[in-house]
């Protein structure tokens, strides 16, 4: 078989490619130890309340120390739960100073949920039986909005909320 001189550049070009990328990926794997994440948290859907941070009075904002701050949300059918107010209704936003370093902590009791907040680094999916989060420093001001970008069922467009990131 007469292989024309473009092909076999192609084709030690392309098997030099392929040898190089299995020995970064081997090289990231086994000598630096690198893998998928495999520890992940994880909860009865059925009874999420008997995760201490989920319970009603712990879900929304909480601040453990200077400018550091935890969220937990519950993400369900076309809403995300983040806590009560004074007079017992829903939140829909969360107030959160500039430079503050939070974690977002979210699960569901029903199906897969996306959790992003626009204009930000923050995406997650958001699976049943799991906590998902993610640990960011909110460093620029403005309002954010809070969407579901898995679809979740007829009402997914509904299912939003807001950061504010103040001064």
């Amino acid at each position: 078989m007469h292989l024309h001189k473009y092909e076999k550049v192609w084709l030690i070009f392309g098997i030099g490619s392929l040898v190089v990328f299995l020995m970064v990926l081997g090289f990231g794997a086994f000598w630096q130890g690198t893998h998928p994440q495999s520890h992940g948290v994880t909860i009865d859907p059925e009874n999420i309340e008997a995760h201490e941070a989920f319970q009603q009075e712990n879900l929304g904002i909480t601040q453990v120390a200077d400018d550091k701050y935890i969220v937990n949300i519950v993400a369900t059918a076309f809403n995300y739960d983040l806590g009560l107010d004074e007079d017992g209704a829903q939140v829909r936003n969360l107030r959160i100073p500039k430079g503050s370093t939070v974690l977002f902590q979210v699960t569901t009791p029903d199906v897969v949920h996306g959790f992003n907040i626009a204009g930000t680094n923050v995406n997650m999916m958001v699976e049943p039986g799991y906590i998902s989060s993610l640990e960011t420093v909110m460093d620029k001001t403005g309002e954010y909005t809070i969407v579901c970008n898995e679809y979740c069922g007829l009402g997914h467009h509904l299912m939003f909320a807001t950061v504010e990131v103040y001064e």
